[in-house]
């Protein structure tokens, strides 16, 4: 499936080009693994699909960190359920002083 594919379900949902894009849903989710500070970097980059730039070793190491990723895909399905719950959200204010 391509991006485009996933954008155009993104604006027949409502959601404008400037509020999300399929590429926005992977960096939010490396941006928020990463900052928990408690998933191997590495194990986030192959979650996300983030491939060995090695072709014969990319085709041997899809179950890599795969423990570690499964318990990562709970904790963020735990995350969405907070939030879908009514958690309390936090407005960013990048670049904000």
């Amino acid at each position: 499936m391509s991006e485009n594919t996933i954008n155009a379900a993104l604006r027949r949902l409502g959601y404008a080009k400037d509020e999300m894009t399929g590429h926005g849903f992977r960096a939010m989710a490396s941006t928020l693994f990463n900052e928990m500070g408690k998933w191997n970097r590495d194990a986030i980059e192959r979650q996300l699909a983030h491939a060995d730039n090695n072709a014969v070793r990319r085709a041997y190491t899809r179950g890599e960190y795969w423990e570690e990723r499964v318990a990562m895909m709970q904790d963020w399905s735990d995350y969405l359920d907070q939030l879908r719950s009514g958690a309390k959200i936090l407005t960013p204010k990048f670049g904000q002083k």
